[in-house]
């Protein structure tokens, strides 16, 4: 926001170097195809359960995406410790993103 007390306007003013984005789309993508690989899993492990002879690998797929699933808070408090390197907040810029 404006640092103008007389300023009322309601525009959000945001300054973002090129490195912090290149590294908040770097960790968007590790998101996104870490939560695409555990619906695969667990797809794929669900589709194995239907016979008995594949229930094994089917366990294995859901270890697997189970495994996964902890890599999501990984990844988002590898990048907090990450663009801690920009200044004290900055990693809270976008609260609303799941990555």
């Amino acid at each position: 926001m404006s640092t103008d007390p007389n300023t009322h306007s309601n525009d959000l003013d945001i300054r973002i170097g090129n490195d912090e984005l290149v590294i908040r789309n770097r960790y968007e993508t590790l998101s996104i195809t870490n939560d695409f690989l555990i619906g695969v899993m667990f797809v794929v492990g669900s589709i194995l359960f239907l016979w008995s002879s594949t229930t094994t690998v089917g366990t294995v797929f859901f270890i697997i995406g189970s495994a996964q699933l902890l890599i999501r808070p990984s990844l988002r408090l590898s990048r907090r410790f990450h663009l801690r390197r920009f200044g004290p907040g900055r990693d809270r810029l976008d609260q609303t993103r799941d990555y």
